[in-house]
């Protein structure tokens, strides 16, 4: 589905019927006041471009992030189907090779939450800023509002490659003029209570609180989807 777009009908009068037309424009503008905005031709489309994170890794399917998400939106009022493109073991080179494939299913707003996977494996931040800022730079190509989640390195890698991967989010976000939110984990990481057996993975409840701490930053990419509100109920 296309974004709903604003559009106004234009028409060029007959020569002769000029002044009738004119008489009739006070009346029309009136009309055009008060109609109210175009709505979606369907609910909107929210894609969850991620890892094992958005995959829901060890969840029953209705507890996965992009489903608890979508039961948060629809409850605070806005008629959204999330889509979980999450893809367990993703790198953010494994999102930008599939997203073709992704892009198939004609999002209007897009959550960009890779690039765990690439700071597990110690993988060259430069990569993964060049793989992240394609797939921002494709998704707003097809006019798809975009929300980066950010990620943070395991410490254990040092504090260099710690700084310069935890730069990657930000920056990107900043140069594509994307939204931006921090630690897609926040509240959740190192939490043994949230967590599972892993330590990496969060348990349902645990996916319950990220949806919970990201949900205004989500309800902000969708004002900028549809500025005039449509996809509220």
């Amino acid at each position: 589905m296309s974004l709903a777009r604003l559009w106004f009908w234009r028409t060029r009068p007959a020569y002769g019927h000029r002044s009738r037309w004119f008489k009739a424009l006070p009346a029309a503008l009136a009309l055009a006041l008060v109609a109210p905005a175009p709505a979606w031709a369907e609910d909107p489309r929210l894609l969850v471009l991620g890892d094992s994170l958005t995959a829901g890794y060890n969840l029953p399917q209705d507890k996965a992030f992009p489903v608890q998400l979508e039961a948060a939106l629809r409850e605070a009022g806005h008629a959204v189907t999330v889509l979980n493109a999450g893809a367990s073991g993703d790198t953010t080179a494994g999102g930008l090779a599939r997203l073709d494939w992704v892009l198939a299913e004609e999002p209007d707003a897009a959550i960009v939450a890779l690039g765990g996977n690439d700071g597990l494996r110690g993988l060259d931040p430069e990569q993964t800023r060049e793989n992240l800022t394609a797939i921002v730079r494709r998704l707003k190509s097809e006019e798809i509002q975009v929300l980066i989640a950010g990620m943070k390195a395991p410490p254990n890698l040092g504090r260099d490659y710690g700084e310069a991967f935890n730069a990657v989010f930000p920056e990107v976000a900043e140069r594509t003029a994307v939204l931006f939110y921090p630690f897609f984990l926040e509240g959740v990481a190192a939490d043994p209570a949230l967590n599972q057996a892993d330590g990496i993975h969060p348990t349902a409840e645990g996916v319950a609180v990220m949806v919970d701490n990201i949900l205004p930053k989500v309800e902000e990419l969708l004002h900028k989807a549809d500025p005039c509100g449509c996809s509220s109920d």
